[in-house]
């Protein structure tokens, strides 16, 4: 039984090259990865790099009032919506009764970031009732404007309007590619894949009228009074392409009341009048955004719909394929702006829709997220932005280095003078720690948004102590098997189920409590938590691919074999015992020869 466990001992300590090999590997393909991918430098936070301060004061909703508790679902939201997964060190906090700060680090897209706090995210989907190009002179619709359901669409007799975005799409399309999409129960947005003709005006006959003149429209949808008079009034004298004028219409309007409002297709901005709203955006349970590989439209939104939601969406979507463009299609309104205004010519039935056009995949991933994190409980006002300098950052994070390379001074200058030999082990381990450390830190920048402060850094300072911790628990327990009389080579290996054990112990103690800090904190904190578990399972590849093998090596070298004095592995200045089978191999004979049967 003993020999094939010597073999078994022997073969393990002949292999240490392969972990060692491994490790190697996995610094250089990491390496590159950081090459490769442009990001040389961890991604700084906002005390250590600067970046943008808003300000944003909350405003009381229908049905809702500025308190606590919707103080802190709004900074809840915010958080989500910025960090994603919580590292990229935008901060969200409230400050007094009504007012939430949000701090986001330079290298961020400020402007998306801006819109993610902000945009309440409040969606409804409404029947269209007439659009048109806004920001010039209105175009009338030809007379030979086609329904959506011809294959060529006539673009407008005039020359402005055949150079409108909007035009160009619509005559360059191939036909009638809707009802493909349709039966696949698919919204297809801005309404141009259809040949639809871009002037609002088309009546239920099939007749046109001015553009200038959507009384017809908005008359059929609402009540004939002043409302509608205010209404028509309105839509004529509105100019989508003033920021002004886009302000004041779509979010004071009620959703169950017609309304104008402004979108933009295209960098083209277009005014519509809409019915009330046929469903609400919470009726939304999950929105994705994906790439169509399939097909042309590029990037969508994936919708999938509640089952009271998927019933009232089957509903309006059936009743907007029976009528004449443009009131086949139905508004998409975010915060009182028009996203998309896609057509139908059926009723789109199973709970799953998708919003599909002119995304980038920005656009796509925006959208996707203020929808899947939910609307905010209250309207936000933009107070102020400001840029936020790095300098008093700068500062405390050179002291904080000045301060760690203190301490790593400390700790070599111990390691050299109590291990000797054995610190060269203990520094070469403790720099591919470093090494790992640091490339990870630069790819997550990009990865998953983590950015470094000064929580962080202080987690990592934390971390060499937990990393020479490891190496310190090996190196006597190796000390302890010398003691006992046995020689270097099978100390290491006897020393290591020891040491493992208690190394796995301590680093899972320290994770644990890394990820209990990290899921119960926000903000800094949380980047001083996962730089602090990040290390710790760091030192666990380290101790066990790199240290272990490194000492299987060395204790071959006839330096660190015979105990040299130097080696810090010496057995008379360890104590160690006489070899314990020297003293029991004369011992046998003698006991042997003895027979009690003689005496």
């Amino acid at each position: 039984m003993a020999a094939p466990k010597r073999g078994r001992s022997a073969s393990a300590q002949s292999k240490p090259g392969r972990s060692l090999a491994l490790i190697l590997i996995a610094i250089v393909a990491l390496t590159g990865g950081m090459f490769l991918s442009g990001n040389k430098t961890p991604r700084l936070g906002i005390d250590l790099a600067g970046g943008t301060s808003i300000t944003l004061k909350a405003k009381a909703d229908q049905g809702s009032a500025v308190n606590k508790a919707n103080m802190d679902t709004a900074v809840d939201i915010m958080n989500r919506r910025v960090n994603g997964l919580g590292v990229s060190e935008a901060e969200v906090q409230t400050q007094g009764t009504d007012n939430i700060i949000v701090n986001i680090p330079k290298g961020t897209n400020s402007k998306e970031a801006q819109q993610q706090v902000g945009t309440t995210a409040k969606l409804y989907f409404r029947p269209v009732l007439a659009s048109e190009p806004s920001g010039g002179a209105a175009q009338s619709p030809s007379p030979s404007a086609t329904p959506s359901g011809s294959s060529s669409p006539q673009p407008s007799t005039s020359p402005s309007a055949s150079s409108s975005p909007k035009e160009k799409a619509s005559s360059s399309s191939t036909a009638s590619p809707t009802a493909s999409a349709t039966s696949q129960g698919r919204a297809v947005t801005d309404g141009l894949k259809a040949g639809s003709t871009p002037t609002p005006s088309t009546s239920a006959s099939g007749s046109t009228k001015p553009s200038s003149t959507p009384s017809a429209t908005p008359s059929a949808s609402s009540s004939a009074g002043t409302a509608a008079a205010k209404l028509q009034a309105q839509y004529a004298a509105l100019d989508c392409s003033k920021p002004a004028e886009r302000a004041k219409v779509g979010g004071a309007s009620k959703p169950g009341e017609p309304t104008v409002a402004c979108g933009q297709i295209r960098k083209v901005w277009y005014k519509y009048v809409l019915g009330p709203a046929a469903v609400d955006g919470t009726e939304v349970k999950k929105a994705q955004a994906v790439f169509d590989t399939q097909g042309a439209s590029g990037w969508q939104v994936q919708m999938t719909f509640s089952n009271s939601g998927a019933k009232k969406f089957a509903d309006i979507t059936g009743q907007l394929a029976k009528n004449q463009p443009p009131q086949n299609e139905f508004g998409i309104v975010l915060d009182g702006e028009v996203v998309s205004s896609p057509f139908v010519q059926g009723a789109i039935t199973g709970g799953q829709a998708e919003i599909s056009g002119s995304f980038t995949q920005q656009d796509a991933q925006s959208l996707a997220n203020m929808l899947s994190y939910g609307a905010l409980p209250l309207s936000f006002q933009e107070q102020s932005v400001t840029t936020v300098t790095a300098a008093l950052g700068g500062e405390q994070l050179h002291a904080g280095l000045l301060a760690g390379a203190i301490g790593l001074a400390l700790v070599v200058i111990y390691l050299v003078a109590y291990y000797r030999g054995l610190s060269v082990v203990a520094m070469a381990s403790l720099l591919v720690s470093a090494i790992l450390t640091y490339v990870i830190m630069s790819l997550l920048g990009p990865a998953i948004g983590f950015a470094l402060n000064l929580p962080a850094v202080c987690g990592a300072i934390v971390a060499i102590g937990i990393t020479a911790d490891s190496f310190i628990v090996y190196f006597e327990r190796i000390r302890d098997e010398i003691r006992e009389g046995r020689s270097l080579r099978p100390a290491v290996e006897r020393a290591w189920p020891r040491a493992r054990r208690t190394i796995l112990v301590s680093d899972f103690v320290s994770f644990l409590a890394a990820a209990v800090l990290f899921i119960v904190t926000v903000g800094k904190v949380q980047g001083f938590a996962f730089t602090l578990g990040l290390t710790t399972l760091l030192d666990v590849v380290v101790v066990f691919l790199f240290t272990k093998p490194l000492m299987t090596l060395l204790a071959r070298r006839k330096f660190f074999a015979n105990g040299h004095k130097w080696s810090g592995l010496d057995p008379k200045s360890l104590g160690a015992k006489p070899p314990l089978r020297r003293t029991r191999r004369p011992a046998g004979p003698a006991t042997g020869s003895a027979d009690p049967k003689e005496a």
